[in-house]
This record gives structure tokens, C-alpha cells and sequence, in this order.
């Protein structure tokens, strides 16, 4: 019989891979002045923000120190996160928010208070893990839907009744968009609770970054959104909101996330109450970031390759086959350009992807030596025109 260890080991070899081009790439020291990075999902380029830095540094130097200790109930009501939850639901034109203190913690924390063993729960394929997990947590008999396939979707209700309806906004694995007005039609007609993870379309979508349920006019008409705020605000919390005001106090007394969790470290929440604010006021962020994609989704199209069908700034490169993923990848790597390659399950299944991220700070010439890399790959690559 093979020991737990060597399980372990065999596992671990499998997934790094073998050969020149290990699935995980070798760590290397960029050879050039300037580095793109085309991994992370500060897609409004707000690392480096002074007023961000400056705003967590003050609260930093003002932080209670018993501030960030565990809570078992929600924190008073004029508690700087409780404020900032709210702000939050304002900005999405919701009447109550909820902050966690991750992206994570929100999806599987509301989860456990929607669901449960008499409410089943309809998960889109690729919808985020955690939103997973917590269907797992809350005993609800969990089914899968083909991604964004409402028949399928209408199917599966038919069989198991109505219940929670969970999808993501933005797929953050390709880029996709949910049909969000088709999904919301549906839910309402089955008498479904609609959760939509708005992690990637948050401070990207609507007028002044409300996301994309805003945009399309759907405010009102979906029961939850949640989000990470790690990607366009560029923080450390997660954030739930909806339009029934008793839900604070429901998620507080029922989400294990909230129950066993801690309150977000002061530093924390002044340096997001200043990243809403300059989501808010900074719309030429999105712009630029608009811009961006577009030229790197225009110029890859017209090198031939085929990409996922989106107007997201994360743009998906169907590569085909695995090595061809790697290859793709890895010159790009050597050239100072950062990307990341997916393998199914991550893609989906049968699916190879090399994914961009696409953010505000990035220039024309930096996506000009994107293309330029893929251009010279693309010779070695022979792929379908998209």
C-alpha cells in the first residue's frame, strides 16, 4: 500500500509538472527596466495610491488597540466598518452592506444564511469556490449548471424546486460575463433568490464603478451581491450587500465567517473608505482601463487568435492544447511580461487559456510589446481564426 507521503509527493510532482515547462513557472529576475504584469486584478491601478497609503498610515498611527480583536457579533453601529458597509450599499444603491474580512468569507458567509437543507442551490460551473463551499456548509443539496446555460439552469429547477441561483458577474477565470438580465428574468419567474459575485465588475462597471448590475439597470432586481475587494479597490475585505436592513444582524448571529472572525484592522478600513472614494471620483481610471483592453483584445484579434467572447478587461487566449498555453506564457515571460496560464478545471473543461489582466497603469508601449511577443509566438502556434 503507498504511504500518505508518497501520495502526497505524487500529487504535488503532478501538478508542478515535468520537462522545460513546468506548469508553475521557474521564479526569474526580469532582465529589463520595466516589468508588465498582467496577473493581478488592480485593474484601476490603485497600489501605489498616495492618498491610500496615506489614509492607512493615519490609521494606522490612530488604531485602538483592541480594535482588530475577534467579535463574536457584529460591531456597534457606529463602528467604522459598520459606517463603511453602508457606504458601500450607497454606492451600489442598496439599503444595507456588509464588510468581511475577505472576498471569501462573504461568498461562503452569506451562503450559510441563505441556503440550507430545504433550500437547494444552483451554482453556475466556473462560480467562485468559496460560493461552493458555502452551499457545502449550509447542508443544501448543491446542482451545477452548465456555464451560462439558462436551459440547462431551467432544467435543473424544474427538478429540484426553487431555491438560490448563484453566478458570477464577471467570470474572473476568462472573462465572461453572466447574462445577468436573462438570469434575473428567470429568478424572478421561478421565485429564486439571485446571488451575483460582482468581484471582478466592481469600480470596473457603471458610471462610477457601482459594478455591473448597476450598469445594466438591475439594481433592485437582484437579492444579493457580493464581492472581493482585493481586485479594483485593491483591499483586504469582502463585501455583501441587499436591500433588506435585518440582514446585518441575521449574517452576524448565523455565518461562521462572522461568528468566529474579527473585526477588519482599523488601517484597513481607512485605507478602503479612501479607495471608494477615489473609485467614485476617478473615472478616468476606467477610461484608460477600457482603452487598454480594447487594444490588446483588437490586437490580438487581428494576430489570429481566438479569445474568449468579452468586453472584459480580462482577456482570455484560447491556446488549444496545454503545451501551446505554456509556450505562449513562457515567451512572454521572457520578455519581462507576466501572464497567467489556466488548465482545466480551472478554465473549464477541455480548455487551455493564457489570461490577461488588463489594468489602468498600464501604456501604449507595454501593450505594444504584449502583441508584439504574440506575434512572434503566433507563427509558432497555428490557431483558428477567432
Amino acid at each position: 500500500m503507498t504511504s500518505a507521503h508518497r501520495r502526497l509527493g505524487n500529487r504535488m510532482r503532478d501538478f508542478h509538472g515535468a520537462g522545460d515547462a513546468p506548469r508553475v513557472p521557474r521564479s526569474r529576475v526580469p532582465d529589463g527596466d520595466r516589468t508588465v504584469v498582467l496577473t493581478c486584478s488592480d485593474y484601476l491601478a490603485l497600489g501605489e495610491h498616495p492618498a491610500i497609503t496615506g489614509a492607512m498610515i493615519a490609521g494606522l498611527r490612530a488604531a485602538d488597540a483592541g480594535g482588530t480583536v475577534a467579535r463574536a457579533r457584529r460591531p456597534p453601529a457606529d463602528h467604522p466598518q459598520v459606517a463603511l458597509g453602508e457606504a458601500f450599499a450607497r454606492h451600489m444603491g442598496a439599503a444595507a452592506g456588509v464588510l468581511c474580512p475577505s472576498g471569501w468569507a462573504a461568498n461562503a458567509g452569506l451562503m450559510q444564511v441563505v441556503a440550507g437543507p430545504d433550500v437547494p442551490v444552483y451554482l453556475d460551473a466556473l462560480a467562485h469556490l468559496s460560493l461552493w463551499e458555502g452551499a457545502r456548509a449550509a447542508g443544501a443539496e448543491v446542482a451545477y449548471f452548465r456555464h451560462n446555460d439558462l436551459d440547462h439552469l431551467r432544467r435543473r429547477i424544474d427538478v429540484g424546486g426553487t431555491g438560490v441561483v448563484v453566478v458570477d458577474a464577471v467570470y474572473g477565470t476568462s472573462g465572461a460575463r453572466g447574462p445577468l438580465d436573462a438570469l434575473v428574468r428567470l429568478a424572478e419567474e421561478r421565485e429564486c433568490l439571485l446571488v451575483v459575485d460582482e468581484s471582478h465588475s466592481l469600480g470596473v462597471r457603471g458610471e462610477r464603478g457601482e459594478g455591473l448590475v448597476g450598469e445594466l439597470g438591475l439594481v433592485g432586481r437582484v437579492d444579493f451581491r457580493t464581492a472581493s475587494l482585493s481586485k479594483a479597490l485593491h483591499a483586504r475585505a469582502g463585501l455583501i450587500v441587499c436591500d433588506r436592513p435585518e440582514f446585518a444582524d441575521r449574517f452576524a448571529g448565523a455565518a461562521f465567517p462572522a461568528v468566529c472572525g474579527s473585526a477588519l484592522p482599523a488601517h484597513d478600513v481607512a485605507g478602503l473608505r479612501a479607495a471608494l472614494g477615489i473609485v467614485r471620483e476617478e473615472g478616468w481610471r476606467r477610461e484608460r482601463l477600457h482603452a487598454v483592453t480594447r487594444g490588446l483584445r483588437d490586437g490580438l484579434a487581428g494576430l489570429g487568435y481566438r479569445l474568449v467572447d468579452a468586453d472584459t478587461q480580462i482577456v482570455a487566449v484560447e491556446t488549444g492544447t496545454e503545451p501551446d498555453a505554456l509556450l505562449l506564457r513562457d515567451a512572454l515571460m521572457e520578455r519581462d511580461v507576466f501572464s497567467a496560464a489556466l488548465f482545466p478545471q480551472a478554465a473549464s473543461p477541455h480548455r487551455n487559456l493564457v489570461r490577461l489582466s488588463a489594468h489602468a497603469g498600464l501604456t501604449d508601449e507595454d501593450v505594444a510589446l504584449v502583441l508584439a511577443v504574440c506575434g512572434e509566438v503566433r507563427e509558432r502556434m497555428p490557431l483558428p481564426c477567432s
